[in-house]
């Protein structure tokens, strides 16, 4: 379990010597980036940050170390004989035939922060436990620190994923690859083996694929935390908007501090007694894993404005490197300028599109209307679409056809619009060309209303090779997210292909999956390339017949 408690924010001096002609932070404390107007529905609007803001602050969280008598502290360090299974390369068979022997910390240490900062009670202390037994009980519970007054425990949400089954019903359904059992066993083997480590290191698939609620920007009542996996940066820093994008003001970590409860033992009246007490860890990060934690304002407010610009600065093996955050849920490109800018997406309660209506029973069969908002536009100049207008004027004539789902394509963020949406450069983010998160909401509750399934053209076969906004040498190396090499580089696409034998790059693309599920309410997905995720060769200057012979090249070898 990891318990947090709130940070503190001070304000603070100038500093005697400055090197970089401002104080210590230079930070943007009122929110100068505009990118949000209801009467401008579908336009976008950013401002450059002023340069007359010199406001500084430091920020210093609560590091008091507890002794406890009687007791072993065995969590502060993790020991290097130990082999864990984040960020380890799964690439061959016989890592995954021994792949039960690995380790990995325990998940009940992960804290699984609130992502709406506007919901939280800035009086109280979030403690988040997500032990088996308040599972099963689905209940709230409340603990009692000392010096902080009653705590509420939330309790994980239970979703039920089914264990795999036996494989063997596909021959049923297709006796003609009856001739491929052996290699489709040994294939389905594999996934076994792969979901059984899930559920040993990470509980589960379900909260596997919940990256997104403790990776990139996350809530707490007592502020927001950023966490990024960049295993091959040296340094990194929270650079921005809110901070006047000074690379010293929020220097990121790999030092990660937790909270446990230890027992220890005192004597009262000759009668020996065990107790609890909470006591904090520091204990270095080893897969790469980089963290700051930003307190709120002394005003209550959250130290990144909603709407602000971020991003990343990293001193990477390829020298100095600004990047869009991986998990951000929004990114603008600036007008003026080329490069997109990550997005601090947090609006306020009354701005945030509440569904209205649910969504629609499986159908017996399905008349998929396939779609992309951008090109559906009927006016006679071109114009790239938005998401409301196709709401008000696709849905209903969609509707009126006779269908009763819509595919829609291009949903994931793309610099490169000449791509059709097939580049993608931020996974985790709606195309902001044709509105908001909340317009994106709008257009798929109103298709539920008119009893149409959403389907979304969603991109894991491969990423665009930009370097400015998307993932690719992200980290400074060609082999954090994707293969090293050529084996990473689709010479047709001219894009990157991803490592799935990476486990953290699992992690992403199934998080990925389940946000816009969860998050949208998307109905299901149309995976774009799975033949290029599934052969070594792509399918690219192979048969028919190459595709019979040669299962063996199947990219299932990762």
């Amino acid at each position: 379990m990891v318990y947090t408690l709130s940070g503190i924010r001070l304000p603070a001096l100038p500093p005697a010597t400055n090197r970089s002609g401002s104080a210590l932070r230079g930070a943007l404390r009122t929110a100068n980036l505009s990118i949000f107007s209801k009467r401008n529905s579908g336009k976008i609007f950013a401002q450059k940050p002023s340069p007359e803001s010199d406001s500084s602050s430091l920020r210093v969280a609560a590091s008091e170390k507890t002794l406890v008598p009687g007791s072993q502290i065995d969590g502060s360090s993790i020991s290097t004989d130990q082999m864990e299974v984040p960020g380890t390369e799964l690439e061959d068979p016989q890592v995954l035939q021994d792949i039960d022997d690995l380790t990995m910390e325990d998940d009940n240490d992960i804290n699984k922060p609130t992502n709406d900062c506007s919901k939280v009670d800035k009086n109280q202390v979030s403690v988040h436990s997500e032990n088996q037994d308040d599972k099963a009980q689905g209940a709230v519970k409340s603990v009692t620190l000392p010096g902080t007054g009653t705590v509420k425990k939330e309790a994980a949400r239970p979703k039920s994923i089914p264990p795999p089954g036996t494989g063997q019903r596909i021959y049923e359904i297709d006796p003609l690859l009856k001739g491929y059992r052996e290699h489709l066993d040994y294939r389905f083997g594999q996934y076994k083996k792969m979901r059984k480590a899930i559920d040993m290191h990470e509980g589960g698939l379900d909260l596997f694929s919940r990256g997104y609620e403790k990776m990139g920007f996350t809530c707490s009542a007592t502020g927001i935390t950023y966490r990024e996996w960049a295993p091959g940066a040296k340094s990194a820093a929270l650079i921005g908007d809110f901070n006047n994008w000074n690379p010293q003001a929020d220097i990121m970590t790999q030092e990660e501090e937790k909270w446990k409860w230890y027992r220890f033992s005192h004597a009262t009246a000759s009668v020996l007694q065990w107790s609890k007490r909470l006591v904090k860890i520091l204990g270095r990060n080893e897969f790469g894993v980089w963290e700051i934690f930003l307190p709120n304002n002394a005003d209550g407010s959250p130290a990144i404005p909603h709407g602000s610009r971020v991003k990343i600065r990293m001193d990477t093996p390829s020298g100095i490197k600004d990047s869009i955050p991986a998990w951000i849920k929004f990114s603008i490109q600036v007008p003026g300028e080329i490069p997109y800018n990550g997005i601090y997406y947090d609006p306020p309660e009354e701005e945030k599109y509440v569904f209205k209506h649910p969504q629609p029973k499986k159908p017996k069969s399905l008349r998929i209307y396939e779609a992309h908002v951008g090109m559906s536009s009927t006016v006679g100049e071109p114009v790239v679409n938005t998401y409301a207008n196709f709401r008000d004027d696709v849905l209903p004539r969609i509707k009126r056809l006779g269908y009763n789902a819509v595919q829609i394509m291009a949903i994931q963020e793309h610099s490169y619009y000449g791509s059709f949406g097939y580049h993608v450069t931020n996974f985790f983010a709606p195309s902001s060309r044709c509105g908001t998160p909340e317009d994106l909401k709008s257009l798929i509750d109103k298709a539920h209303e008119l009893d149409l399934l959403v389907l979304m053209d969603i991109v894991h076969s491969h990423a665009s090779n930009n370097v400015l906004d998307g993932l690719n040498m992200f980290d400074g190396t060609d082999s954090h997210y994707f293969h090293s090499g050529s084996r990473g580089h689709h010479w047709m696409w001219d894009s990157c292909l991803f490592n799935y034998g990476s486990w953290e790059v699992l992690r992403f693309l199934l998080s990925n999956a389940r946000w816009w599920l969860d998050e949208y309410k998307f109905d299901g997905f149309r995976f774009d390339g799975v033949t290029s995720m599934m052969y070594t060769h792509h399918g690219l200057q192979v048969s028919s017949m190459c595709f019979e012979k040669h299962t063996h090249m199947l990219l299932g070898v990762v």
